[in-house]
């Protein structure tokens, strides 16, 4: 899953960025209002992390933009401020958590894939697309019981997709949600295709059925049936 960082406390930032990425998620960063918002209007992202004290605008402006460009993007809230009434306008203003400064990294990544499982998945850490069932707790594909090995890239591929079922998705925004935001100015998409075509090749030599259909000249969408 993709999120953006905004916290202008650069060590923290640092932190929150390095942490989270071990745990999976790519992360991209934005120090302060201006480079946040930039980032908000050109790319896409699940989830987003926003201090609400900025050095050249509140965070709390970031959420209305937000909202207005994805309503289904996640929002959590960080900050010093941990009076009642700033904990109710940050959640009033459409944010989905909050969590107040001095925090555990761990709690904040916690927090963050129980929102996406909310969002995305119904609230369930088990996934049951066809033939497939994915534990996205313990990351592991099952084919008809049997676990299927896959690679990272494999793996948050088949995610990204059932998070969207139904959804065309092009290789463009495939390659930006996994490998990060610098990936536009790559040359070619064609490594998408290899993921997509070894991920087909270990679900039906384990018997199940391939759910990742080709739309072509478009891109690529799952169907669970």
């Amino acid at each position: 899953m993709k999120i953006l960082i905004v916290e202008d406390e650069l060590e923290l930032l640092s932190s929150m960025k390095n942490y989270l990425s071990l745990e999976g998620f790519v992360c991209e960063i934005a120090p302060d209002y201006e480079t946040a918002s930039q980032l908000i209007s050109t790319y896409q992202y699940d989830c987003i992390v926003i201090d609400i004290t900025l050095p050249d605008k509140s965070g709390l402006l970031l959420i209305d933009e937000i909202k207005m460009i994805n309503t289904e993007t996640g929002i959590i809230i960080v900050s010093a401020k941990n009076s009642i009434d700033d904990r109710v306008l940050g959640l009033a203003k459409g944010s989905d958590d909050y969590l107040t400064k001095p925090f555990h990294l761990s709690e904040l990544n916690a927090r963050l894939k129980a929102l996406i499982r909310r969002k995305y998945f119904k609230g369930s850490d088990l996934i049951n697309c066809g033939s497939l069932r994915v534990d996205i707790a313990s990351k592991k594909l099952f084919v008809n019981e049997e676990e299927i090995i896959l690679t990272q890239k494999e793996y948050e591929i088949l995610i990204y997709l059932i998070s969207g079922k139904e959804k065309v998705f092009t290789k463009e925004a495939i390659a930006e949600h996994l490998w990060g935001d610098s990936i536009d100015q790559a040359d070619s998409f064609g490594f998408i295709y290899t993921h997509i075509k070894n991920l087909r090749r270990k679900i039906t030599d384990a018997g199940g059925v391939d759910p990742v259909n080709t739309v072509y000249g478009l891109g690529y969408k799952i169907v669970c049936s």
